[in-house]
């Protein structure tokens, strides 16, 4: 009888992650050693990309190309291997035969690890299973890999370290560097559709004497040469609107804002805004422009107005609805603000209907607004203009002429985000004023996000500046929604992280 154990095969125990760098190490000095330090070549000239070969196969069968990439697999052990190559593009096969390279590069080759750089030269073919592949004669080590790519490892799926090494995150999940295709491309029609309306593009400084243009904790710096303390900006705005008053009627800024405020699926401490001003327009010319623009972006981008977010259908067809929130709140909540007429009776419906109004001002506007951000923002899903704010929560927006305690402003909602905010511009030096003294007296009784009085932004609306409307349009929230992201993380290259212990 024969013993079965003889037909068992003996597995191998796999190194581990320490003998795996020992292993790479040891390669990349054998490499030195022969005088072939891949870390010594500076250039290598590349003729075609990966996507190039596949969309001009019929054109470019036969010919002979060079491109350069990261090896992502290795198929085969005799005198043949197949391997995937991975550049900017996308991924192609390769078919690198002994007899076409020589003996000696091809046993090199064998040597070379997953995740190494590499150049390679040959001929355009397609396999016998009709995979579009290029058929080796020449490659080259451009660069030693000295760390294993994560799939030896079940893959990179901890969102933390993806966020971290996000290097890596861009290495092995294509879904990824999509993305941030999907948000570069979106900033590039921004541009276009914004300079093609007549808007000049604009810089404005990154660190200020004064907190404002917005409400919200500043990041706090220290100017050494000038001794004097120093905020980020938390917003582009009063810089912008100074501009306006100099006569550059349309202008923009796509920059970097920065609020020193708590993390979450929406929120990160630096983000990207685009603000933009246009002198003799106001808040409804701007909510024609922000919806042309979004609508636009998911024409062209994603070529549908149909955008899958959140679980939901978003329909960016254009032709949205547009609510004051004192409409949005009667239909949701039942709450008829407009025909209270004092802060106590206002304060006390809110109550009634369950809204917290602790630790805010009792004043009607803040009932208003609390009802709605309570209440009424989560049930928006589809884009929705709100309009009309309470002057209370609104302090560099222009009043209604129809009924004093509102602004001429808006906010977009998609999906329970505020996509943008706009108005039709406060010009008023006089009303500004008193509104900055409102805020510095917030204050100075302990809310460290109110603004603080510019004195300098009161000067340059004394010089006069015109009915003006504005935009401000959070960037990473419409990137998030063209690309069905659930969190902020998710389109910011490198996000803000709690340092590693």
């Amino acid at each position: 009888m024969s013993d079965e154990r003889n037909h068992t095969p003996i597995e191998e125990e796999e190194p581990s992650l320490s003998e795996l760098l020992q292993i790479r190490r040891d390669k990349l000095t054998q490499l030195q050693n022969e005088g072939n330090d891949p870390f010594a070549i500076t250039k290598y000239e590349v003729t075609a990309d990966s996507k190039q070969i596949k969309d001009n196969f019929e054109k470019t069968e036969g010919t002979r190309v060079a491109l350069a990439g990261r090896l992502m697999s290795k198929r085969g052990m005799g005198k043949a291997i197949f391997c995937d190559l991975q550049d900017k593009t996308g991924r192609i096969q390769m078919y690198v035969r002994l007899d076409k390279i020589g003996e000696e590069r091809f046993e090199s080759f064998r040597k070379w690890d997953i995740g190494d750089i590499v150049g390679v030269k040959g001929e355009i073919f397609q396999t016998k299973k009709g995979e579009i592949s290029v058929k080796v004669d020449e490659i080259t080590l451009l660069s030693k890999s000295l760390l294993p790519l994560p799939e030896k490892f079940h893959g990179l799926t901890d969102v933390e370290t993806r966020y971290r090494q996000r290097y890596v995150d861009l290495i092995v999940n294509p879904e990824v560097r999509r993305t941030f295709e999907v948000r570069t491309k979106f900033i590039s029609h921004l541009r276009r559709f914004l300079d093609d309306r007549g808007y000049m593009e604009v810089e404005t400084p990154v660190l200020n004497t004064i907190s404002g243009g917005a409400s919200a904790r500043p990041f706090i710096t220290h100017h050494n040469t000038l001794g004097l303390d120093m905020y980020l900006r938390i917003a582009t705005e009063l810089h912008l609107k100074r501009l306006i008053v100099g006569g550059l009627e349309r202008v923009y800024e796509i920059g970097r804002i920065f609020r020193n405020e708590g993390m979450d699926t929406k929120h990160n401490p630096e983000f990207t805004t685009v603000e933009l001003y246009e002198a003799f327009a106001d808040f409804n010319d701007m909510m024609d422009l922000f919806e042309e623009l979004l609508s636009s972006a998911a024409q062209n981008i994603l070529g549908t107005y149909s955008v899958a977010w959140q679980g939901e259908t978003v329909d960016l067809t254009p032709g949205w609805p547009r609510l004051t929130m004192a409409e949005a709140v009667q239909e949701h909540l039942g709450i008829d603000f407009m025909s209270i007429d004092n802060d106590a009776e206002a304060v006390q419906a809110a109550k009634d209907k369950g809204i917290d109004m602790d630790g805010v001002e009792a004043t009607w506007g803040h009932a208003l607004f609390e009802c709605f951000d309570q209440r009424v923002e989560e049930k928006l899903i589809q884009p929705t203009f709100i309009t009309m704010h309470p002057v209370d929560v609104s302090p560099l927006a222009k009043r209604s002429t129809q009924e004093p305690r509102l602004t001429e402003r808006f906010e977009l909602f998609i999906c329970q985000n505020e996509i943008g905010n706009a108005f039709s511009e406060l010009n008023d030096p006089i009303d500004q004023k008193e509104r900055f003294v409102r805020q510095v007296e917030l204050r100075d009784r302990g809310d460290d996000e109110a603004g603080m009085m510019d004195e300098d932004y009161i000067t340059a609306l004394e010089y006069g500046m015109p009915p003006t409307g504005g935009l401000g349009i959070g960037i990473d929230r419409v990137v998030m929604m063209l690309t069905n992201s659930n969190t902020i993380r998710d389109v910011i290259l490198f996000p803000t992280m709690k340092p590693l212990d």
